[in-house]
């Protein structure tokens, strides 16, 4: 078994990282204050191929493999949570069921100005208010046929992206029936008519990563705007988000081990009773641990993507990777805070950000309740 990763993925690892080092991580502290999105770095990645990570290279993007899509965003979460967050939605969740399942029109319509930075981001609309996690029975956003088009009315809710993106695929009711195969995927270009967007929401961190409430107020888009199949628009996202599980739980690796970099800092410097706290054994388990379920939240996040690569099931391994480093983050991050005393609850030290960020990932993209749902199921069948 090679555990290395490839001279090519090494390179690319050294290349974000000294990105994220120069344009991203110095500004976190300033979007998390303002709420101001990084368009300055934001509009740089898409040379780098991060705006694109695997969009085929014929429509503009980088056709990477999912390893160095892990990457990038461990990278990026390791600058800044709110900017990779955003660029996490817009490459995994707003381009994804358009490469995966778009038509080859809505592809060359789209995909070349999203993946290189000439338009602006990409969004998935799922949710929807009182619907949580019950994708099958909770959506009701609706979408009717009149003559050639889909006629949208409905509402979500925690659209990332959403008002700073030129497309959003909508989640809908395409068959007031129900069942598995009354849902189905639509691309909605956010400057249709009818397409309402809320104020930014005020959370609790990521405050540089807006998400927005979407209305669709009999919004008209063409048929062809269809993603996929009309009615496999359950299974199409289903399919989505264990792609994007292995994403966010690459985000909070990435902002762990920043803590990670934080603590061993600060306990080298900081002195009590003599000698630097790095040398008293309750911090040194601190660090301990926080080495030890990083080093492995990171192979299992590997793992996974390695997984989906060979074209073998991976959904499981993605459910285990989200689940485990996403609570590993959040573990370092509170032992980060631990570590640095009274200083680490105050705004005057990054770990304090680092915390806010990453309470997220154990609810985004699948609960950690859910996602033990989903093990559980794969492995007692």
């Amino acid at each position: 078994m090679d555990f290395d990763l490839t001279r090519e993925q090494q390179e690319f690892r050294r290349i974000v990282h000294d990105f994220v080092a120069r344009e991203v991580r110095p500004q976190a502290r300033h979007v998390d204050e303002t709420g101001e999105f990084n368009w300055g770095a934001v509009h740089k990645m898409g040379p780098l191929g991060l705006l694109g990570l695997q969009v085929p290279e014929e429509y503009g993007g980088a056709g990477m493999d999912s390893i160095a899509a892990t990457i990038a965003i461990e990278e990026l979460g390791w600058g800044c949570g709110s900017t990779a967050l955003a660029v996490s939605a817009h490459n995994h969740l707003g381009q994804g069921p358009l490469v995966d399942f778009g038509s080859p029109a809505l592809k060359e319509r789209w995909l070349p100005q999203l993946a290189t930075g000439k338009g602006r981001l990409a969004c998935l609309a799922l949710t929807e208010p009182g619907a949580g996690s019950d994708l099958q029975g909770g959506v009701r956003t609706l979408a009717t046929r009149a003559g050639d088009e889909w006629v949208i009315n409905g509402a979500k809710m925690w659209a990332t992206n959403a008002g700073i993106a030129d497309t959003i695929i909508a989640l809908c009711r395409t068959d007031p029936g129900g069942g598995s195969r009354s849902l189905t995927q639509i691309l909605v270009p956010t400057d249709t008519p009818g397409v309402i967007m809320g104020k930014p929401e005020k959370k609790m961190g990521l405050n540089g990563s807006p998400t927005y409430a979407v209305t669709f107020d009999n919004v008209r888009v063409p048929l062809s705007n269809t993603v996929g199949e009309e009615g496999k628009g359950l299974q199409q996202t289903l399919h989505t988000l264990s792609k994007g599980r292995v994403s966010i739980g690459a985000l909070a690796l990435g902002i762990a081990q920043a803590a990670y970099e934080a603590s061993i800092a600060y306990a080298k410097e900081r002195r009590t009773f003599g000698q630097p706290i790095s040398h008293h054994q309750a911090i040194q388990f601190m660090i301990a641990d926080m080495a030890t379920e990083i080093h492995a939240a990171r192979h299992m996040l590997y793992w996974a993507a390695w997984l989906k690569d060979q074209g073998r099931h991976f959904a499981t391994a993605a459910g285990m990777a989200k689940l485990f480093a996403t609570e590993v983050s959040e573990r370092v991050c509170r032992n980060a805070i631990q570590i640095h005393g009274g200083y680490g609850y105050s705004r005057e030290f990054e770990v304090e950000r680092m915390y806010r960020d990453t309470r997220l990932m154990t609810i985004g993209e699948g609960t950690s309740e859910i996602n033990r749902l989903v093990i559980a199921r794969s492995v007692l069948s």
